[in-house]
């Protein structure tokens, strides 16, 4: 049986967990994670996420990896604050009806109750640090 991220996100929320949780829940955490170990969830179609930390955070850092025009297909909000690091490519972020083209070292910050949606306009992969309080995955 398989959930979307929407549903898998539903139940954490629920839980009082976070999505990473139900994959290898009882795993040991160290504060080291090398690029080989990081767990690696394909969101939607194009779009990838690699946990760049693990355990219980207050924080919680991913790197996205995003092909050309993938992204999300409508706005959503949740609990937060989140900042976004283009790390490489371009990046499109919409907060209510502003959209804001994003390049490789720009960073971007904005409260996550505001409605919004992103993309990858480019024509390559795009990679985003992106961090969440409070945790969201």
């Amino acid at each position: 049986m398989s959930a979307s991220i929407a549903t898998l996100r539903k139940l954490a929320q629920f839980y009082k967990s976070n999505i990473l949780e139900f994959f290898n829940p009882g795993e040991s955490h160290s504060p080291l994670v090398r690029p080989k170990a990081r767990k690696v969830l394909e969101v939607s179609r194009g779009v990838w996420m690699e946990l760049l930390a693990v355990g219980n955070p207050v924080m919680e850092a991913h790197m996205f990896r995003l092909a050309p025009g993938a992204g999300t297909e409508e706005s959503y909000t949740h609990a937060g604050e989140e900042f976004l690091y283009v790390l490489r490519g371009e990046f499109a972020i919409s907060l209510e009806e502003e959209e804001y083209r994003l390049k490789t070292g720009d960073s971007f910050y904005f409260e996550s109750t505001t409605p919004h949606r992103w993309s990858n306009p480019g024509k390559s992969e795009a990679q985003v640090l992106w961090i969440n309080t409070p945790p969201t995955f």
